[in-house]
């Protein structure tokens, strides 16, 4: 048997969030979720809500994991008249039950965890607010600093145990694989993924500095491609689906200029969501599209893209911030203030699965007659 490591224990627990997790009949969410918590030593009691596997070989294909594990849980399932409370793995850990599917089921998102990149600005916080409002666990994830220790502490003083701040750089590929790890082990999984995370520069193309340029690229679009590769995979090892959710921008449609880098790269992370949603399908994982215009700060959160190119925007126009914000509510048909609460509601209505939906965009932009074709 191969020795014990953390990412051993996360795909068990992965495997087995999805194996306890409770079919619905409802064909949009044909799932409950449980929330596990899993430790590094092995259960020896003789708990009789405990199912202990001691012949589980960790170095097989996950399909065969699946399998095995499986089967002990319907042969326990069969003599205890329910599922196990735990699950305890020779030589691995001890999986086990936090809150149980439909238990005290009062929201639409009760027992999801989502998962969010770049969470610590505006954008985040709002979609953060309405998924923890909708009953969900949040992991907030960001770039190790202040920054995100300010902003899970927010977070907390309402949704308590229900927020959790991870560092994550989406560019390192091992980084965003050990973030999914850290949550399979606290929580048991990941159900919703949205993709926030992005930089901006202003300049002209003629003037463009290529080492900038590439800095953009490695955030917008190879943090956004290794996000969504890592979100497949567990989400297809869980086997209950799941939402990704690409946090796009109205400039993929209605590009500005001397924001070519900007636009350029997040077209590419938007349609790299497209092209998910083609092949993800399969594995009941949908991934939509959310487009908004400018968002300037929620709650005491400033939009850290704005905080780059927020000052040259304003020089160009000969604006203040309040001028400038004033700026881009009068531009969109609605005159409205674009705030990241709004980005959230527009998440919420694709996490929820409300329609039978994937490969959508809706903007959030109050209406840009220059951004049609909606």
């Amino acid at each position: 048997m191969e020795s014990k490591t953390p990412d051993q224990l996360a795909r068990i627990t992965l495997i087995i969030r999805g194996l306890l997790a409770s079919p619905t009949g409802n064909q949009d969410i044909p799932y409950s979720p449980v929330i596990l918590s899993c430790s590094d030593k092995a259960d020896k009691t003789s708990d009789e809500n405990t199912m202990h596997v001691d012949s589980l070989q960790l170095d097989q294909e996950p399909e065969k994991i699946r399998e095995h594990l499986k089967d002990a849980i319907d042969t326990y399932v069969t003599q205890h008249g329910s599922k196990p409370k735990a699950v305890s793995v020779s030589n691995l850990g001890v999986i086990r039950l936090a809150h149980e599917a439909g238990d005290n089921a009062q929201h639409p998102l009760h027992n999801k965890v989502a998962l969010i990149t770049g969470a610590a600005g505006a954008i985040g916080y709002g979609i953060g607010r309405v998924f923890l409002e909708n009953g969900c666990y949040l992991v907030a994830t960001d770039l190790p600093g202040e920054k995100l220790d300010k902003f899970t502490d927010d977070l907390k003083q309402t949704a308590h145990e229900k927020i959790m701040g991870v560092p994550m750089d989406v560019t390192r590929e091992e980084s965003v694989a050990g973030a999914f790890q850290r949550v399979s082990k606290t929580w048991g999984g990941v159900d919703i993924v949205v993709i926030n995370a992005g930089i901006a520069l202003v300049s002209t193309i003629k003037e463009m500095d290529i080492e900038v340029f590439r800095k953009l690229e490695k955030v917008n679009i190879e943090g956004t491609l290794l996000t969504i590769a890592e979100a497949a995979r567990q989400f297809i090892l869980q086997g209950t689906g799941g939402d990704i959710i690409v946090v796009s921008t109205k400039n993929v449609p209605s590009p500005s200029a001397g924001f070519s880098a900007y636009s350029a790269t997040k077209a590419a992370s938007h349609q790299l969501g497209r092209i998910a949603s083609l092949e993800l399908a399969q594995y009941d994982i949908r991934v939509n599209m959310v487009a908004p215009d400018g968002v300037f700060s929620e709650g005491q959160h400033k939009s850290g893209l704005w905080a780059e190119v927020g000052k040259d925007r304003m020089k160009v126009r000969g604006l203040d911030e309040k001028g400038l914000q004033e700026y881009y509510s009068n531009r969109n048909l609605l005159k409205a203030k674009i705030t990241g609460r709004h980005v959230g509601n527009a998440a919420l209505f694709f996490v929820t699965r409300q329609t039978p939906t994937t490969g959508a965009t809706i903007p959030v932009d109050g209406g840009l007659p220059d951004a049609t074709p909606r």
